[in-house]
């Protein structure tokens, strides 16, 4: 019977001379309307959970494809317009969005690869090809600053001229559109922890303070030709300078990932706090961790009660490898070693 729902007694029904119906408390129905209700929102909860596994490959496909798109639209723009009007940093700028839509091609291959499973000859995944990626799309943005910086320079020692107003116009929108832009793949890039993407922002975001050099640079030249008469080919040389800067950091962090840089020590606070709190984990003695892609791998070291048998230890590593796992979504697997807690061992020997 329903919790919303009580019969009258026998004897009050005899007292009254007639049967009495079954009768409904309005409190008590307000209650199982709320049971109800609660059991409803609980297993929507966890239909939404069951739901919630982030497809990492699809959110970087998602925004290398915006970038790919934004990227070749204002490079068209930039560098016809550049051309029109004259103006050596407006094309320069073009040629760094460019670049923009082979990096995000790049990290978009990229992103394909590092999510295939692991296989018998990669065990640890395919995640390192994404990281690889990012180094060499480094040493593409190093490339292009150089470029764009020397052909500045030639063009600096060249006749002199004034560039065309109108060439401001695209600069403007490329700032805007990148801002955006770069925003979007930041956040993307750290959710998914994509170095590839993350380097792809952070190219994104360079093209804002590039074209805001350039839109500097060519206003300038505009307004105050004889006075600025170097500043369009100055703004080209920055731009480049920039690109170059931009181009070392990439490399810089890409490289730490593949000579197997531990995380921060925040991180490594999660992951043993997580351990410790399976029943039977008495300590962590090592823990170490490195970043195969878009997660991590760690190997940690677990003490536990000396006097267990093989079979005891081997279950709480297990569960141990579980909850870390499920705790931080960020870590690909854990390799788990039992070793026997000192000061229990120390206790068990002085008995």
């Amino acid at each position: 019977m329903c919790c919303g729902e009580r019969q009258i007694p026998r004897a009050l029904q005899n007292a009254y001379g007639r049967p009495l119906r079954t009768r409904t408390f309005p409190s008590q129905l307000k209650l199982c309307l709320k049971c109800s209700a609660f059991n409803r929102v609980e297993q929507l909860k966890r239909l939404r959970v069951s739901l919630i596994p982030v497809d990492a490959e699809q959110l970087g496909r998602r925004a290398s494809l915006a970038g790919m798109i934004i990227s070749g639209l204002l490079a068209i723009a930039k560098i016809l317009v550049g051309w029109q009007a004259g103006s050596q940093a407006v094309i320069a700028d073009g040629a760094e969005s460019a670049t923009d839509v082979l990096t995000s091609l790049a990290v978009l291959v990229s992103l394909g690869v590092a999510v295939r499973p692991p296989d018998e000859d990669h065990p640890y995944g395919h995640g390192r090809f994404e990281i690889l990626t990012g180094l060499v799309l480094g040493h593409i943005l190093t490339l292009t600053g150089v470029i764009i910086a020397w052909r500045s320079i030639m063009v600096m020692l060249g006749p002199r001229h004034t560039p065309a107003p109108y060439a401001m116009w695209p600069l403007a929108v490329s700032i805007v559109l990148k801002f955006f832009l770069s925003a979007y793949k930041m956040r993307t890039g750290r959710k998914i922890g994509s170095s590839a993407l993350v380097a792809d922002a952070w190219n994104d975001a360079v093209d804002m303070l590039s074209g805001s050099v350039a839109l500097v640079a060519v206003g300038l030249a505009i307004l105050r030709p004889a006075l600025f008469h170097n500043a369009d080919p100055i703004g080209g040389v920055l731009v480049g300078s920039i690109i170059i800067v931009l181009g070392f950091k990439v490399i810089r962090e890409t490289t730490l990932h593949l000579m197997d840089t531990m995380p921060d020590p925040d991180t490594m606070k999660e992951i043993r706090s997580s351990a410790l709190t399976v029943a039977g984990a008495l300590a962590v003695e090592k823990c170490f961790a490195r970043k195969t892609g878009l997660r991590y791998h760690v190997d940690l070291h677990l003490e536990v009660d000396p006097d267990l048998t093989v079979r005891d230890s081997h279950s709480i590593a297990e569960q141990v490898r579980n909850k870390v796992k499920g705790d931080l979504p960020w870590v690909a697997d854990v390799l788990v070693h039992v070793e026997p807690h000192p000061p229990s061992l120390r206790q068990s020997c002085s008995e």
